[in-house]
């Protein structure tokens, strides 16, 4: 899992059929701090999670093992919204 910020979302009016009716957000990966790390990635949304949330994600495989994208040809895949998280004792983050 990764972690991670929605920054947008991703409409394709023509697609595999099988991807008809599911959400695409473009997610940018955080560090343990929140910063911004590496690239972006374009993700399944399984939790209705919108731009600007820290979320979880999963990529590869994993991808495809939630109710909503099982059998899917999907590479990542949003299975969670942070609601806070904690390193060393510190609070990072806080919705």
């Amino acid at each position: 899992m990764n972690l991670g910020r929605v920054t947008g979302t991703l409409v394709a009016s023509r697609k595999e059929p099988l991807l008809d009716g599911l959400a695409m957000l473009v997610v940018r990966q955080l560090d343990e701090t929140g910063e911004p790390k590496g690239g972006y990635v374009i993700a399944v949304d399984s939790v209705g999670a919108g731009v600007g949330e820290v979320v979880l994600y999963a990529s590869g495989s994993s991808a495809r093992q939630t109710a909503v994208t099982k059998d899917k040809p999907c590479d990542a895949v949003i299975m969670a919204i942070v609601d806070q998280w904690d390193v060393d004792g510190d609070t990072m983050y806080v919705k």
